[in-house]
């Protein structure tokens, strides 16, 4: 099948052009960099004018709660909310039931995967105590990487011995496999919590989350993980860096390419301040902690100057009923996906980065820093993923129009400018402006 994008305004490898995109059998076959249409016959076009057309999202932190825990969410309505965000590709996080911490946890995945998910996946390892010597036996090709959770809130996934923590760093040092580590302290978040419960009871206002899961959590942890990637020379991805003190940890990247320590922000963090949780409550409780304007702002800075390399979104869905309550009994995690990219483009519109380098962000750096193959750039004999999105009327999120299987968002009430017209996936207009391919199945990612 042979399709046709035509007359929208490319942005791809800091650069922004009129042009066209041709797609033969999945696959970009030319890019025309003007206002003319290619003269390729084709089985269909979309005329993108007006339109930015970008390649789709690399969304490299997500969790999409199969198996085990699919009353929340599961791999076909979250690849579906996905879709409908125009992110054409994921990774899916470990902490499931059962974890994806053992060889055929991890292949049943990919089964699920293959059966189920809309849009391009993969599935990230999840290190324990006690199975770094597995780490050998898996196909780097297949995976993007391990994930390390150095923090308190995944249960019997947290890394607390020091001893499998340098296994962990210099075996992924030697396998050549990044680490993505979710860093925060256990001890300070405990003795915090302690604390909290005994002034203001056994289940403190939500306002009072990142006192819990503090600054001091967050840097120590981390400071950690930069040491020992520092030490075994381990490709290292701090997650969700949520304050202005981690990112003295990170250095610019250098002319020959992403440095070896890197870090992800999140779009929940980009967006909201500890004064949201004023009106938002417990909906966007999450772990680390949305913190202050101040670290807020800095992050910001960060995902302009390069001490942020990926923007992720950490989508994390629960049931409603289970998002009431405040630090102790509401459940930490929301979902972003699908509102991740309209989000991120009114932080376009405000100023506080250009389009080219949200598109740096969301797709190029995701896939050079995981080594995608094939995949994050618009080049020729490269999968056809992309996006294209318009701004112009307003529209609001709605129950109706969320696609995960929660059914609630933080976003509920916002009015967006931006919207996703299509998003195309190894050439298969998979959503395409209201109306979405149910039948279509995305691929495996491939890595290295």
């Amino acid at each position: 099948m042979k399709l046709i994008i035509e007359n929208g305004t490319i942005v791809n490898e800091n650069r922004t052009f009129k042009g066209s995109i041709v797609i033969d059998n999945g696959h970009i076959s030319e890019i025309v960099e003007d206002s003319v249409p290619p003269r390729s016959s084709c089985d269909e076009r979309v005329d993108a004018a007006g339109c930015f057309v970008f390649p789709g999202v690399i969304d490299s932190h997500v969790h999409f709660r199969e198996p085990g825990l699919t009353e929340k969410a599961d791999i076909e309505s979250e690849s579906r909310a996905a879709a409908y965000g125009g992110v054409t590709s994921y990774f899916d996080m470990p902490n499931t039931v059962p974890q994806t911490t053992t060889l055929d946890a991890l292949a049943d995945k990919f089964d699920r995967g293959r059966k189920s998910s809309h849009v391009n996946y993969s599935f990230f390892y999840g290190a324990t105590n006690d199975n770094g010597a597995e780490f050998e036996q898996l196909d780097r090709q297949r995976i993007p990487g391990i994930k390390l959770f150095m923090g308190s809130s995944t249960g019997n996934m947290l890394v607390d011995k020091y001893g499998s923590l340098l296994k962990i760093f210099e075996t992924a040092a030697r396998l050549d496999l990044p680490i993505m580590a979710h860093c925060e302290d256990t001890d300070i978040i405990n003795r915090n919590m302690a604390q909290m419960k005994k002034a203001y009871g056994d289940d403190p206002d939500v306002a009072l989350h990142p006192l819990i899961r503090s600054e001091e959590a967050c840097y120590e942890s981390s400071a950690l993980a930069v040491e020992l990637a520092r030490t075994y020379g381990t490709r290292l991805h701090v997650a969700h860096v949520s304050t202005a003190k981690e990112l003295e940890l990170f250095q610019n990247p250098s002319q020959e390419g992403l440095p070896q320590i890197t870090a992800e922000a999140t779009v929940a963090h980009l967006f909201f301040t500890s004064q949201d949780y004023a009106t938002k409550r417990a909906l966007i409780k999450c772990n680390p902690a949305i913190k202050s304007v101040e670290d807020r702002d800095a992050l910001r800075k960060a995902i302009v100057d390069g001490r942020i390399t990926t923007i992720g979104t950490d989508h994390a869905p629960h049931l409603l009923e289970q998002k009431q309550g405040g630090c102790a009994k509401a459940v930490s995690g929301m979902p972003m996906i699908q509102f991740s990219l309209p989000t991120m483009l009114e932080l376009v519109d405000e100023g506080v980065l250009g389009v080219e380098r949200l598109v740096e962000l969301m797709c190029h750096h995701p896939a050079k820093l995981f080594e995608v193959r094939n995949r994050g750039f618009i080049r020729k004999g490269y999968k056809a993923d992309l996006v294209i999105v318009s701004c112009g009327e307003p529209w609001t999120v709605t129950e109706e129009t969320i696609q995960s299987k929660c059914k609630w968002s933080p976003m509920m009430g916002h009015s967006y400018r931006w919207r996703v017209r299509q998003t195309i996936c190894n050439g298969r207009l998979v959503y395409n402006d209201g109306i979405f391919d149910n039948e279509y199945r995305g691929e495996e990612v491939a890595f290295r």
